[in-house]
């Protein structure tokens, strides 16, 4: 190996997060050139050595979601052909996420087409957080570091010092993460069992649980059109809560989110930086934007090292 210099390189999608994760991991960002030609296509140039490097690509697969993945398609390509010796995509959202199995006739299991090309495009490891669900990790044949939020949402939650709490999961999916975050609090857990009539499109059924006389925190990996969560707030409400909380990683927040946020019972909307919100805090003063800069740096440092990134999974 003639050189293990360690590259971090970022595509158009993030720039703040990149920069953050950069200053923690104690480098500038490397230089590269993404750019478009006149028609629309995208223009990649490494602009610097990185023969025998460890490469990591920095790119959130966020709006304008495909212009994003072909960024870090052709990123990846550009520098497995300039040699370097081993390319990490940190992929801090993971676009096509939800389409992760065929849950109708003749549809596409997009998420494990991400996998594909991501993997023919150069990445020999992949770091990413939070995923709609777990199982796409075994979409990939290379290693998957998948992180969670949890630690830095638990983090701000702890110092609102709630005395009746109870997690809500706004779908079975989410029973596994809404369940971890309830022990970690030592409060109860309640679930939302719902109908889904077409995409983006929610109805609340029952709540499992007990949520009257408590604080209600509803839990979730992703805030789309925000529809489902408004309606598990109001529902909570219905049922006695004393009030409603919202945490999630992913703040996707199209169409009408930013609106049914402001105009629901949200005491807090508590997101991550894994996606740009661009000024959107400022629309919506409920959310709450956390940053995962650290805990990407950190694992982009271990894996850098060779060490255990265990202790981060939790």
């Amino acid at each position: 190996m003639i050189n293990r210099d360690i590259k971090l390189f970022a595509g158009n999608s993030n720039p703040p997060l990149a920069k953050e994760i950069a200053q923690y991991v104690g480098r500038d960002l490397s230089q590269a050139t993404v750019t478009t030609f006149s028609d629309g296509e995208i223009r990649v140039r490494i602009e610097e050595n990185v023969r025998g490097a460890d490469v990591f690509l920095i790119q959130s697969c966020c709006h304008p979601v495909n212009t994003s993945i072909m960024e870090l398609l052709i990123m990846l390509d550009a520098v497995k052909r300039s040699s370097a010796s081993r390319i990490t995509a940190v992929i801090p959202y993971y676009a096509y996420a939800r389409q992760d199995r065929k849950d109708q006739p003749r549809v596409p299991i997009t998420a494990k087409l991400m996998a594909d090309l991501i993997t023919t495009a150069g990445a020999q490891r992949v770091l990413t957080m939070d995923l709609h669900a777990g199982p796409i990790q075994g979409f990939f044949n290379i290693p998957v570091d998948h992180l969670y939020a949890t630690p830095i949402l638990l983090d701000h939650i702890m110092k609102e010092e709630f005395s009746d709490l109870v997690v809500v999961s706004p779908d079975a999916g989410g029973v596994e993460r809404a369940r971890a975050f309830a022990k970690r609090l030592d409060a109860n857990l309640a679930i939302i069992d719902k109908r889904r009539e077409g995409p983006n499109n929610a109805q609340i059924m029952n709540i499992i649980g007990d949520v009257q006389g408590r604080h209600a925190l509803i839990l979730d990996d992703m805030i789309d059109t925000a529809g489902t969560i408004v309606q598990t707030a109001q529902a909570c409400l219905d049922k006695g809560a004393l009030s409603t909380w919202a945490g999630c990683t992913h703040a996707v927040l199209s169409g009408s989110a930013l609106e049914r946020l402001q105009g629901s019972s949200f005491k807090e909307v508590v997101v991550t930086n894994t996606i740009p919100l661009d000024g959107k805090e400022q629309q919506c003063p409920k959310l709450r934007v956390l940053s995962v800069a650290s805990l990407l740096g950190e694992a982009i440092l271990r894996i850098h090292r060779e060490e255990s990134v265990t202790s981060l999974f939790v």
